[in-house]
């Protein structure tokens, strides 16, 4: 798929960020752009509309913004994964791999039913360490993963490779990083 022109454009790539040898890619630029904003999430609505989707899931933080318009586009529930510590009542945990140490996400305990079919959402896939993380608590509470949306995907880290045993999608897909 070519990446779409307005998405493409939208997006600002900050090199050097945070960094020396990374570019950054900005997906602040996106949203600020009510045009790009709004195609980003028909685009993604539509590829899972109809799709009978229960719930779908939003990585903490720019993954909530997608996930939780994309969610009323497609008539489904929304759901926070959030760093540790952040969500009020009883949840479950998975820690994921950084460049320097880990990090933990939960999710409520009581947030998936056991077979409901769910969809994750994130700005952008990279390596894939966060996203895989997020597979193990859907797994846990027994949700059916439907499909992985992302706006943004950097395909020279090899993420999606970490991801092949779900249906993945991106919007812009970026070489470099």
């Amino acid at each position: 798929m070519k990446n779409d022109p307005v998405l493409e454009k939208s997006i600002i790539s900050i090199v050097d960020f945070p960094k020396p040898g990374i570019i950054f890619r900005d997906i602040t630029s996106l949203i600020h752009d009510k045009k790009a904003f709004k195609k980003a999430i028909s685009l993604l609505s539509n590829k899972y509309k109809g799709k009978k989707i229960g719930k779908v899931v939003g990585i903490e933080a720019r993954g909530f913004i997608f996930g939780a318009a994309i969610a009323h586009k497609i008539g489904a529930g929304f759901i926070p994964v959030r760093k540790k510590g952040k969500l009020p009542r009883k949840t479950i945990s998975a820690s994921y791999e950084l460049e320097y140490g880990t990090d933990t996400l939960e999710i409520h305990e009581d947030s998936i039913k056991p077979g409901e079919k769910i969809l994750i959402i994130d700005d952008l896939l990279a390596t894939g360490g966060t996203v895989k993380a997020v597979i193990s608590l859907i797994n846990q509470l027994k949700g059916k993963i439907q499909g992985i949306g992302f706006v943004i995907e950097l395909i020279d880290l090899k993420g999606k490779e970490k991801l092949k045993d779900y249906p993945v999608f991106s919007l812009v897909k970026f070489r470099g990083h």
